[in-house]
């Protein structure tokens, strides 16, 4: 039998991972490409040999999405593997049959060849959608484990924009770690709050060596999921957060519905800022299929560094760039917070946006008066930092995790909103979190 010639489709992480656990050593199959889509900038690469393995000495090149049908063509390819996360069920059916009609097979992979096993006890934070409040619960699960005694170390989700083979295991346990590593803002913004809780986080390309690093230091390891994508790693507790302010978003994406069929518990996050109706759908799903999981519900109130300052202002808000284009949300906590603490204005930022700014904007326009903070690479930085210097303001509102000062020069006074996550009622994350781990 000759052997499978495949494509994967990803966006720089789960396609990796998927190939990393099952074809790289795989007899049966020849990977010939990646198609990469989501992430600007992250296509006309190559796998490099140093990760591809031994029987891809040339590495493997990745190619743009948009190349897809005329690949499975030219390549002679079998069969196709969707890889990546945050979309819809239609999108990836959509998908399915433009691979059908160029004559390939369309596949879906499974916990069974993805997942690998721990020899640690470990805990993984996923979510139905980017932007249900992950970020929180995670810091809020190391919290409470550091509490008990734990040493505690944090795996997170890939974000290879770089040089992969550079990236294949990386450690980060402080601010020089994330700028020897050249991190973009979406990196700063996962890593920096661990790091400031004297966490140790690692991430990269590889994740069966990122785990058995990770190993010699933990005694308990916490999986701090992305986007909506399942975890690496087969865990013994498994937390999926859900949003009432998206109810009917927690069936229609993938593979969010996989990962709240999967859930051991199930934290319906914002209930402070959603109304009782979305609570309730999103608690009906919950039951119709994940019928034995825990349901806990959660706010996450936010924080602002000097709320006085925001009352009478034409203000920029700044959000969480990812929350926005592939979470599909309007707003976040810097609206809210706007909002609250009586801004004359939400200042428009579309009208002064330049370069890859400007083209997020046309590729979401549901997203108005507010700033995502894009920064996927030196070039998208300096755009951004040139964007939010142009607009016409007085406050600049950041709802990112990090402080984007340390990384742009900003003209403007800024003032920082901040979000933890806060259990209401029983039983408590402490309490499931003992049970489990203590």
């Amino acid at each position: 039998m000759s052997r499978q010639r495949v494509i994967i489709m990803g966006a720089a992480g789960r396609d990796f991972h998927n190939f990393n656990a099952y074809f790289r050593d795989h007899p049966d199959y020849e990977v010939v490409a990646f198609t990469a889509a989501q992430i600007p900038n992250i296509e006309e690469r190559r796998y490099p040999p140093e990760l591809a393995g031994d029987r891809y000495p040339e590495g493997i090149p990745i190619y743009p999405e948009a190349h897809l049908a005329e690949l499975i063509q030219e390549k002679g390819v079998d069969q196709v593997v969707f890889a990546y996360s945050d979309v819809s069920h239609e999108y990836v059916m959509h998908k399915a049959s433009q691979v059908l009609a160029a004559g390939a097979d369309f596949r879906l992979m499974g916990a069974d060849t993805t997942m690998l096993e721990s020899e640690k006890p470990l805990v993984s934070v996923c979510a139905v959608r980017t932007g249900c409040g992950k970020s929180q619960t995670t810091r809020l699960v190391s919290d409470v484990l550091q509490g008990m005694g734990k040493q505690v170390v944090v795996i997170r989700h890939p974000m290879p924009y770089g040089d992969l083979a550079a990236q294949a295991v990386q450690r980060f346990a402080s601010y020089e770690d994330l700028d020897r590593h050249d991190c973009t803002i979406e990196e700063r913004e996962e890593y920096e709050p661990h790091i400031d809780r004297g966490l140790v986080v690692y991430a990269g390309v590889d994740y069966e060596p990122i785990l058995r690093r990770a190993e010699e230091e933990a005694e308990v390891i916490v999986w701090d999921g992305g986007n909506n994508d399942l975890p690496f790693y087969r865990s013994d507790l498994h937390i999926v957060v859900a949003d009432p302010h998206r109810p009917d978003h927690a069936r229609r994406y993938h593979p969010g519905e996989a990962n709240l069929s999967l859930a051991d518990v199930v934290l319906i996050n914002k209930v402070d800022t959603a109304d009782a109706e979305g609570v309730a759908r999103v608690r009906e799903d919950v039951y119709a299929v994940a019928p034995d999981a825990t349901v806990i519900e959660g706010a996450s109130p936010i924080f602002v560094e000097d709320p006085d300052a925001v009352r009478g202002k034409r203000v920029l808000v700044i959000e969480d760039g990812p929350t926005l284009t592939h979470g599909g949300m309007a707003y976040g906590a810097g609206v809210v917070a706007a909002r609250r603490f009586g801004a004359a204005e939400l200042v428009d930022p579309r009208p002064y946006a330049v370069g890859s700014i400007a083209e997020t904007f046309e590729a979401y326009p549901h997203v108005e008066n507010l700033l995502p903070a894009m920064g996927y690479g030196e070039e998208q930085v300096a755009e951004l930092e040139q964007t939010i210097n142009a607009v016409d303001c007085d406050l600049v509102l950041a709802a990112t995790p990090i402080d984007l000062r340390r990384l742009i020069d900003v003209r403007h006074p800024v003032d920082r909103v901040r979000y933890e996550l806060q259990v209401i009622g029983k039983p408590t994350l402490e309490e499931i979190l003992t049970d489990t781990f203590g």
